[in-house]
């Protein structure tokens, strides 16, 4: 069968692909050999028959999106990548997991263009490729299919289905009817451990099936031909994502073939060559690309650079027929807002308090009234997290150009997708739920923080001030948590008006995440006409109210409890004790500004000091020092009325103010 479709070169392509990676593998003496032996031949035929790519215009934005979800895989998706004409050349696959390599153990989005997304633990790439093609369907319904219109393939593995970010994506996207996602399964009945029969004998087609997909098998991982018919037929299915379960061998070839032992563990140096030679490969030779599979290589890879100039062609043609949205298109994928962005903002006003998840709400809605590419939803909270919710605006099976996505009760997975619409481009998104349940979403976080991803989590309920669904539901220390992830800026603001201003500062990053901590109570907006103003925020802390006099000790607080040292400042002032007050919503930024700046606002020769937030109280002490003190709480909260269960735990202002007494008298 294969002889119809595919000759001798196109086999020696394919084992070129194996001995690169395994090659790679071998000299780095660390790495997974047992995929790219097994997968090589799924890889190449999608990306030789299927894959459309500019590996010189690597960012076009109708190129087809690749996920490698199974990332211990790198090996293959390095050689696809140096073979295809990227920026990686063959001296960075020689430095396989090499410290400062382009080539590390699992594949990094911001080394190589060509990798669209940062792999390696399980599932996460499954959950990205979902955002990728949430993201194609609602460009392709915004801007017309004759610009945006592509597909979004992924290789997965035993581990990744096993994954529960995988089963919530997977449920997601067969609802979203998501017919342009096709999935590869690199089904080898074999994971790190052993065979996965010990621990994974589900009929994962049938539960796919149930989920809403389209499932083919392909019964021999080996035949290209039979590989090129599942993929069309995968193609012609138009409302239904597709899982294609490859039946592979893991380390195919390879003395240790068909067992863990060739999943995480170099060949060693004469396994390698018993498998080069039960390939018909030169043993002895290394990181070799045959002049016959390098020609087919170059002749492949030219397919692509004519189907970016004909897209090229027909973007000039909408370009003149509909430059206002060719221009949007441009902007977005540029990841610019368009101008007057902000115009209409809500104004707040002093007499009417309003929590701060209500007041982002409202800025929310602004946005995207202005930038019609922003896109994101809530995990099944969005009446909770204030973010849009009107049926109309929906975005569903027949409405993909709709900008709130129903996430369903599924805060992993939604962090995994956003990551995938980020990567995708040509919008900016985000997701909501309550603070406490930014731990489901941990691990997407901290690769959208790793890979400078542009999200916006709202995250609302911040702390034990949301009362009466107890202690499982308020957020002690995820405020901290989330401070000690890199490159991931977290904002608490005090009221409405530092609200929009974090607003501001989310939407205009364009590199790493950004968290937005917000309230369920009310809080009085701060008068900006009798206190500094709000756009401070852009600094990270700021002198919010100063003593007439030199300030005899500082105050600093975050979020609801800026409030607290604002009344607490007005009662020691009456005591003759002059105090400072500043508010401090962002570590990250204010770490950002100069040692001068810092040292205006904290005066380091006063270290009379009070913090006080309504969380753990860890990270405080590098801005109090020894000599300070901190009100917060350090054990779990407690069921009751929001008030109440504030007033108990000592968030009031007379515990502020008989605290800063306390301090001011040592």
């Amino acid at each position: 069968m294969a002889q119809l479709h595919f000759s001798a070169t196109d086999e020696l392509a394919v084992n070129t692909l194996r001995f690169l990676s395994t090659d790679m593998v071998q000299k780095a003496n660390s790495g997974h050999p047992g995929l790219p032996l097994g997968a090589a031949p799924m890889a190449y035929v999608l990306w030789s028959r299927f894959l459309k790519f500019n590996s010189k215009a690597p960012f076009w934005p109708n190129r087809d999106r690749f996920v490698l979800s199974a990332g211990h895989g790198s090996a293959l998706l390095y050689s696809l990548l140096h073979v295809y004409g990227y920026d990686l050349p063959m001296s960075e696959l020689k430095k396989f997991r090499q410290l400062g390599s382009k080539t590390p153990g699992h594949p990094e989005s911001t080394l190589v263009p060509g990798i669209e997304v940062t792999t390696g633990p399980l599932g996460q790439g499954f959950a990205n490729g979902v955002g990728e093609a949430i993201a194609e369907a609602f460009l392709s319904d915004k801007y017309g299919s004759e610009i945006v219109d592509h597909y979004t393939y992924a290789i997965v593995s035993d581990g990744d289905l096993m994954e529960g970010i995988a089963s919530e994506a997977a449920s997601l996207a067969g609802h979203l009817k998501l017919g342009k996602l096709i999935y590869l399964y690199d089904d080898n009945l074999i994971s790190l451990d052993g065979p996965t029969s010990l621990a994974f004998t589900e009929n994962v087609p049938a539960r796919f099936e149930s989920y809403g997909w389209h499932t083919i098998t392909v019964k021999d991982g080996n035949d290209l031909a039979e590989i090129e018919a599942a993929i069309l037929a995968a193609q012609k299915e138009t409302d239904k994502p597709t899982l294609i379960s490859v039946k592979t061998i893991i380390g195919f070839g390879s003395p240790q073939q068909g067992t863990n032992k060739v999943h995480g563990n170099p060949l060693g140096e004469e396994n390698l060559k018993k498998t080069k030679e039960h390939f018909g490969w030169n043993p002895d030779e290394t990181f070799f690309v045959p002049t016959e599979a390098k020609a087919l290589f170059d002749s492949q890879a030219e397919n692509g650079k004519k189907s970016y100039a004909d897209w090229q062609s027909k973007f000039d043609s909408y370009s003149n027929s509909n430059p206002e949205k060719a221009s949007d298109f441009q902007t977005s994928f540029a990841g610019k807002l368009p101008e007057n962005w902000d115009k209409d903002f809500p104004a707040f006003k002093v007499d009417e308090p309003i929590a701060t998840r209500e007041a982002s709400g409202k800025v929310l809605e602004a946005l995207k009234k202005n930038a019609p590419w922003i896109i994101g939803g809530s995990a099944d909270l969005a009446s909770s997290n204030s973010t849009p919710g009107k049926g109309e605006d929906s975005f569903q099976p027949q409405n993909y150009d709709k900008t709130n996505i129903w996430f369903g009760v599924r805060e992993h997975a939604m962090g995994g997708i956003l990551n995938g619409i980020a990567s995708h481009g040509g919008t900016r998104t985000y997701g909501g739920t309550f603070l406490t349940f930014s731990d489901y979403m941990r691990g997407a976080i901290r690769l959208a923080a790793m890979t400078e991803a542009p999200v916006t989590y709202i995250f609302t309920h911040d702390s034990i001030g949301l009362g009466e669904d107890g202690p499982t539901h308020q957020p002690v220390e995820h405020v901290t948590a989330l401070r000690a992830i890199p490159n991931l800026t977290v904002i608490r603001p005090a009221d409405a008006n530092e609200t929009a201003e974090a607003w501001r500062i989310a939407i205009q990053r364009e590199k790493g995440p950004v968290a937005l901590i917000l309230t369920r109570q009310k809080l009085p907006i701060i008068d900006q006409q009798k206190f500094a103003s709000a756009s401070n925020v852009a600094k990270g802390g700021y002198i919010l109210s100063d003593s007439e006099e030199a300030p005899e000790i500082i105050l600093i607080a975050t979020g609801s409890e800026v409030q607290l040292i604002l009344a607490a400042q007005e009662k020691l002032k009456n005591e003759g004790i002059s105090a400072r007050v500043v508010s401090l919503p962002s570590f990250e930024l204010f770490e950002k500004q100069s040692k001068e700046y810092k040292d205006s606002v904290l005066l380091p020769s006063n270290h009379k000091r009070l913090a006080v937030e309504a969380g753990v109280t860890q990270a405080w002490y590098k801005y109090v020092t020894a000599e300070g003190d901190v009100i917060g709480i350090d054990g779990f909260g407690e069921s009751g009325p929001g008030d109440e269960v504030l007033k108990h735990f000592g968030f009031t202002v007379e515990n502020v103010y008989n605290k800063a007494k306390a301090l001011f008298a040592k």
